[in-house]
């Protein structure tokens, strides 16, 4: 399998942030979702790969250096950002029409019909637009050049969510189309990720601690919940984290069917990316 993205060893710092050593793939055909806390690094992460915070490190892209083939390689990625966007006077016909200067690959009559598949006024001036409205003509836009990357910052933060699954839809399909392209979606809507992702990246202050194909995650990890006894007698090794509620602990395990044959335990629930993520960030060693 073909790497569309390859970081090695990201740094950047800041006053009060430090990325520290970031290093990741993206593969061709994938979906990966990069989670963490406001503030973590998600996008700082982003910012960087797409040359707009320059960071220290390796940056390929399409294997290629994003810093001396910047604008060969920004022709083939579908960015979506807080502020990258056009004049809010615009219309999205007149985008229609402007983006085709922009881009070669532009593809009039996808842009026409995503934009009818997203309920969205031809006419109607961006700044009079709800904020799902904005987002979804964002993403019309971003994946109308047909690119072979997306890259997203919280595409679907402040959406409802039929909202959300149409846009989950739309990425689907994206994917679908070409089994070469890919997705970065920086989100602190976990659930999304469940239903789309091959892969999890989680980030904290700053560093990756956790990445994995989504469906170890989902089959492997667990939550054990017992008294201090049981706790006791596990192996620090066995668990990742912890955390001490009133009258018992919950503890994260990566390997349910080991821990409930070693440790007899009856039960061990499920844990979600969300789950996850409220260890690495809440819990204890």
């Amino acid at each position: 399998m073909e790497t569309n993205i390859k970081v090695r060893n990201l740094n950047k710092k800041y006053k009060d942030f430090q990325l520290k050593n970031i290093n990741f793939d993206i593969p061709e055909g994938s979906i990966v979702g990069l989670i963490g806390e406001n503030g973590a690094g998600k996008t700082t992460t982003i910012r960087s790969i797409l040359n707009i915070t320059n960071s220290e490190g390796e940056i390929n892209i399409f294997g290629k250096d994003i810093k001396k083939y910047e604008k060969e390689i920004k022709s083939k990625i579908g960015v979506v950002l807080d502020d990258s966007f056009l004049s809010e006077y615009l219309t999205p016909k007149k985008i229609n029409n402007i983006m085709k200067s922009f881009f070669n690959t532009w593809n009039k009559s996808e842009f026409e019909k995503n934009i009818k598949r997203f309920n969205l006024p031809e006419n109607k001036m961006i700044k009079d637009f709800s904020s799902g409205m904005k987002m979804k003509l964002k993403i019309a836009t971003a994946i109308s050049h047909e690119p072979q990357i997306l890259i997203l910052d919280e595409p679907t933060s402040g959406l409802d969510p039929i909202v959300r699954n149409e846009i989950l839809d739309i990425f689907r399909e994206y994917i679908a189309k070409d089994e070469t392209r890919s997705i970065l979606i920086s989100t602190h809507i976990t659930t999304d990720l469940e239903h789309i992702s091959d892969y999890i990246m989680f980030i904290k202050d700053g560093e990756i601690m956790l990445n994995l194909p989504t469906s170890d995650i989902l089959e492997n990890y667990g939550i054990v919940k017992c008294g201090e006894d049981m706790f006791k007698k596990m192996d620090r090794s066995d668990y990742e984290y912890y955390r001490k509620e009133k009258y018992q602990y919950e503890i994260l395990v990566n390997n349910r069917s080991f821990i409930k044959n070693k440790y007899n335990v009856s039960t061990i629930d499920r844990a979600s990316i969300e789950d996850l993520m409220l260890f690495y960030i809440k819990g204890e060693k």
